[in-house]
């Protein structure tokens, strides 16, 4: 089983370089299932239901999130929505709107359970992603053993401990958040698929997304400022992940990093 996973996709030129890139990264690697993380698809800061639909019909089977999935208010009904592909973290607490695992059919029929956390170190107090992570493995295993974790956070070590906390329990463990791409990428010992951020998918030519001079102001001024998109070329940033469907160990990551 092949499975790209992207980064956190940022505003309208990441929604355009999933449509552009997706279908020829599908062909190219002969992938089974597409899911990326759509917390920053909307204007640069939340999800809409527009935003969200847009990269599912662009290609994508899934859709992960993080702290920012509460930027946009119209977006907690679709989270509730009856089958939603559009995931939150699991470890908010319960009564929380939607879910934050599910599982996914490939190509071919092939099952792919995913679970989406968020990181506490330097975030909010938010339940344990680690004793999360080890409850929902136990019921995803149940349908199939090829299970991905998108860890969104913000320290590295919390990313790498927790790669090392499900090595070989999971297919991959990937970060998402910070918006740069980590050059960390490997196969654990046990057969658990590492990187600490897949980086961003989105424009290229502003500070993690936002527009450079909004940044350089607040940076400068120290004042508050609306942040929008940058404008501009934009890049994919992801991997994709070979999994044996049989026991949901990888055998590959290969980080991308696709230029518009």
């Amino acid at each position: 089983m092949k499975v790209l996973f992207l980064g956190d996709i940022v505003g309208k030129p990441g929604r355009a370089a999933v449509r552009h890139f997706v279908p020829i990264l599908r062909e190219r690697h002969a992938l089974d299932v597409c899911v990326g993380n759509s917390e920053n698809s909307a204007g640069g800061a939340g999800i809409t239901p527009e935003s969200a639909d847009d990269l599912l019909e662009a290609g994508l089977d899934l859709l992960t999130s993080g702290n920012h999935t509460w930027s946009r208010r119209e977006i907690l009904p679709y989270l509730d929505r009856r089958g939603s592909r559009q995931l939150r973290p699991a470890n908010y607490p319960d009564g929380a709107p939607g879910r934050g695992h599910a599982i996914v059919t490939g190509r071919g029929g092939r099952k792919l359970g995913v679970i989406n956390l968020e990181g506490r170190v330097f975030m909010k107090p938010l339940e344990c992603p680690f004793r999360t992570a080890e409850r929902l493995i136990a019921e995803l295993r149940q349908e199939t053993p090829c299970i991905l974790v998108d860890m969104h956070c913000e320290a590295t070590s919390e990313s790498q401990a927790m790669g090392w906390h499900l090595d070989g329990r999971v297919s991959a463990v990937v970060g998402t958040h910070r918006h740069v791409q980590t050059a960390d990428e490997r196969v654990l010992p046990q057969g658990t698929a590492y990187i600490t951020d897949l980086g961003m998918t989105g424009p290229t030519e502003g500070v993690i997304g936002v527009d450079r001079d909004l940044i350089l102001q607040r940076f400068i001024s120290q004042m508050p400022v609306r942040f929008e998109p940058a404008k501009g070329p934009a890049a994919l940033h992801g991997a994709v992940i070979t999994v044996d469907p049989e026991s949901g160990r990888a055998s590959r990551i290969e980080r991308l990093r696709v230029p518009a």
